[in-house]
């Protein structure tokens, strides 16, 4: 019995590291998809 808890609470805790992580990814992904918008900073050679 103390087995099955321990592996739940295992399970748990993994579910939980990965959401995290897979938030992380993705909040990081947007924050630099938002230097690629119409407001964010120009290419270099769009002066020339």
């Amino acid at each position: 019995m103390v087995e099955k808890k321990q592996s739940q609470k295992k399970q748990i805790g993994r579910f939980i590291l990965r959401t995290v992580f897979y938030f992380l990814i993705i909040l990081v992904l947007v924050y630099l998809y938002g230097y690629s918008g119409i407001n964010g900073g120009h290419f270099i050679y769009n002066e020339f």
